[in-house]
């Protein structure tokens, strides 16, 4: 089983973008109510490796050196989707981008990844 499979995560691979999903329920959540912010981190790094998983030789396992997470807004429980793309793929570093949305589109963190492969 998957970490991603573990904690509840669907993914899906279209073309060149990645999507992760998780209903977030109590146990996402923080003291305050809203999604905690390393739920929405994870989230937002399962839709950028999985997107470059889909363009990497099987080979080649690609792997998350740097994470950078912008919050901006409280994520409430529900739905909450990470839409992963790659913004340059080099031959040995891959920048990608992710967006988290909740259930009503709104957007909740955005997230720019630096991967390498092993």
């Amino acid at each position: 089983m998957n970490f991603h499979e573990v904690i509840g995560v669907q993914v899906q691979v279209e073309g060149e973008v990645a999507t992760a999903t998780l209903s977030a329920g109590e146990q996402h959540l923080n003291p305050h109510g809203s999604i905690h912010g390393g739920v929405l981190a994870t989230l937002s790094d399962i839709a950028m490796g999985a997107v470059l998983n889909a363009s990497t030789p099987p080979d080649a396992a690609p792997v998350t050196v740097s994470l950078v997470v912008t919050y901006l807004e409280p994520a409430p429980p529900g739905r909450t989707t990470a839409t992963g793309t790659i913004t340059r793929q080099g031959k040995r570093i891959t920048i990608a981008e992710a967006e988290v949305t909740a259930e009503d589109g709104t957007p909740v963190a955005t997230a720019v990844g630096t991967f390498t492969t092993v």
